[in-house]
């Protein structure tokens, strides 16, 4: 891989000597012993040249780290032929999605690449394992590594939230959410969220959801001449309807969120507040979004998106009282036992979330979050709000005339991944909406920057100005290819991380 980013970070990576070399050859082929004849010959024909050409050129660019990386990623390769014998069909699936992923930017603010180790973990041998229950309490025995990884998962997302006691078995998201409310509301009681519409998500009171059909939903909404939270609003709707719950949280809101004005309303009237903070979770991880530990009475997350991990969630708070009621609406009120390679992937990506490479990750979205924005608002495209503060952006195409359904088909086509998505009080149909939602975590994870983003901020003017020309999109998906060559996604097949 010959760009910029690589080279200087080659910089960094020291020399060794001939002996340190040879070394870890020796240490890599002994590992080797167990692989059949056949897929030995295949894998030494493709990935022992980089060997042979390192050890005879011990002063060229060809670092230990980056063959030991490129060992790895050939291991993985081959062992996929297991899957390519037993099923072609899955296989050849696998590898268009990561020739997808690897060719396309990738602008849903909900997704983002994971590392290798995270990829290793998902898929580790805990997917054997049965665990009902908690560690020490367990309805089977064999329980004693899979008690040690779930306390590990525990106190490593209690070190990195501040918080004292966290449930890492929810399955995702909309379970965490669901467990909470099963938790500490009954049947009929009220809750409110923010309205779907203006940014919130189906779990926090959407009237086709479970936390509408049983309990009563009372939803609250930005100002649609600012884009913001009407706090003020808020307020005066908790003390009129008493809700139980107030969630606050969004997944298509791009400003700070001010967690203490939403607990000191709950306070006021009585209820519980819930930061659901699925979208910002990294970002909070990172220093550079204000966190709700200690604030609010509970906090749901996902382990995916701006955290990097797999698809997984947590439950977290301060309160033994809650923390108790919390464990008892997983199990036995919802669910059976933990997926413990999720739980081991969790893990993974909370130790890769606490290092200061990862912080500087979570700035760096934000960066190029504001740098995104700020292009777009130059090329005469509204945003809500006028912009953002964290990892997202809702367009709003009203005045470019196109709806986000046809722009967001023509993205794709154009090889830019993006949502459609509505906007506050919008008078076109939810599947069918005026706007765009488009984040930033997964390009940073491929080590783009605001030049980066400013360049694919052009290239959507570009699609939106020509949705129907298939020379100007397929012109543009070329470019996208070309430039995403230059930055590999981690995870997978090629890259280092």
């Amino acid at each position: 891989m010959k760009n910029g980013r690589y080279e200087n970070a080659l910089a960094d990576i020291p020399e060794y000597s001939d002996e340190e070399v040879s070394n870890a050859v020796a240490a890599l082929l002994a590992s080797l012993c167990e692989w059949p004849f056949s897929t030995l010959h295949n894998l030494f024909t493709d990935v022992l040249p980089w060997y042979i050409y390192y050890l005879f050129c011990p002063h060229s660019s060809f670092h230990v780290e980056r063959a030991v990386a490129r060992w790895r990623c050939s291991l993985k390769e081959y062992r996929m032929r297991d899957l390519r014998s037993a099923d072609l069909e899955v296989w050849t699936l696998i590898r268009q999605e990561e020739r997808r992923q690897a060719e396309k930017i990738r602008l849903i603010p909900s997704e983002n690449y994971v590392s290798h180790a995270v990829m290793e973990a998902t898929g580790s041998v805990f997917t054997n394992k049965y665990s009902e229950g908690y560690p020490g309490r367990r309805y089977y025995e064999g329980q004693q590594v899979v008690d040690a990884l779930e306390e590990l998962a525990q106190a490593r997302a209690r070190s990195l939230f501040g918080v004292k006691y966290v449930n890492v078995q929810p399955y995702s998201g909309s379970p965490a959410n669901l467990a909470v409310c099963f938790a500490l509301l009954d049947p009929g009681d009220a809750l409110m969220g923010l309205d779907l519409t203006h940014g919130g998500h189906l779990t926090h009171g959407w009237k086709v959801n479970f936390s509408a059909k049983y309990y009563r939903s009372v939803p609250y909404r930005l100002n649609t001449a600012t884009g913001l939270i009407d706090y003020d609003a808020l307020e005066e709707t908790a003390r009129r309807e008493r809700p139980k719950l107030i969630i606050c949280g969004a997944t298509a809101y791009p400003r700070t969120i001010d967690f203490a004005r939403v607990a000191a309303i709950a306070r006021e009237v009585g209820a519980y507040s819930l930061a659901d903070i699925a979208h910002i979770a990294g970002l909070i991880a990172g220093g550079v979004h204000p966190s709700p530990a200690g604030i609010v009475d509970v906090i749901t997350t996902t382990t995916h998106k701006s955290l990097r991990g797999p698809r997984g969630a947590m439950i977290m708070t301060d309160s033994e009282e809650i923390a108790k009621k919390v464990d008892r609406a997983i199990i036995p009120g919802l669910q059976g036992g933990p997926h413990d390679h999720t739980t081991a992937a969790i893990a993974v990506a909370l130790r890769e979330a606490s290092t200061p490479e990862f912080k500087a990750y979570a700035r760096q979205i934000v960066a190029n979050a504001k740098a995104f924005a700020e292009e777009l608002l130059s090329l005469g495209y509204a945003l809500v709000s006028g912009g953002t503060d964290t990892h997202l952006m809702v367009i709003d195409l009203t005045n470019k005339g196109v709806s986000g359904k046809a722009a967001a088909r023509a993205l794709d086509l154009g090889g830019i991944e993006t949502n459609y998505n509505t906007i506050p009080d919008d008078p076109r149909k939810a599947n069918d909406p005026s706007g765009l939602r488009i984040g930033t975590p997964a390009v940073t994870s491929r080590g783009m920057r605001e030049d980066e983003m400013r360049r694919i901020a052009r290239w959507m003017d570009r699609i939106i100005a020509h949705l129907d020309d298939e020379a100007v999109l397929e012109k543009t998906r070329l470019e996208v290819a070309e430039l995403c060559r230059s930055f590999p996604a981690p995870g997978l097949p090629g890259s280092e991380v």
